[in-house]
């Protein structure tokens, strides 16, 4: 379901078969795809894998971006929480990038999770070493590093997290965001 669709505003939904589709199109660089998975493959992961939940992210209702959250045998690789989730393949199509909508989506996430996964406590994700690019935004995002670096099979990763807590959402916070394509 939809986090208050409208035409205008950034949102989160679970992909969907109309989702895939459109998401046939989604461009990343080369230099990115080092560092990510593409959605197509993301989403045939997730279709053999339960615990992976991939979401779309929108922008009028056009898939702009894309992420995976996946459950404990996702996390516990990166985590002893077992409340915690990892978000996996995050990305943003190539033609929407620079306009704030990582940024943007990376604040709705922790709504999103509440939402959908109450038990969660925790966000966490991996990072390469040399995607600094991505480490600089996960950081403005309210990511910080837990401590633990472990080796992935592009070179070092940094585990960063974000506590969810239990307050309220601030009202003054939106949670959708204006967009413009």
């Amino acid at each position: 379901m939809m986090e208050q669709a409208a035409k205008d505003l950034i949102v989160l939904d679970f992909c969907s078969s109309t989702y895939e589709m459109e998401l046939e199109d989604y461009s990343l660089p080369a230099d990115q795809l080092k560092f990510t998975a593409t959605p197509k493959e993301a989403i045939t992961q997730s279709k053999m894998d339960g615990e992976r939940y991939p979401v779309v992210i929108l922008c009028r209702n056009i898939p702009i971006g894309f992420l995976v959250l996946h459950d404990w045998n996702g996390a516990k690789q990166y985590t002893n929480n077992r409340r915690a989730i990892l978000v996996r393949a995050y990305s943003i199509d190539s033609r929407y990038q620079g306009k704030g909508y990582a940024k943007q989506s990376l604040k709705l996430l922790t709504a999103f999770v509440k939402k959908h996964f109450p038990n969660k406590n925790e966000i966490i994700l991996a990072v390469y070493h040399k995607n600094t690019v991505a480490q600089n935004l996960y950081r403005k995002s309210g990511f910080t590093e837990n401590g633990t670096r472990l080796m992935g099979r592009k070179g070092e990763l940094i585990v960063m997290s974000k506590v969810i807590t239990n307050e309220l959402l601030d009202p003054r916070i939106p949670i959708v965001k204006s967009c413009s394509l």
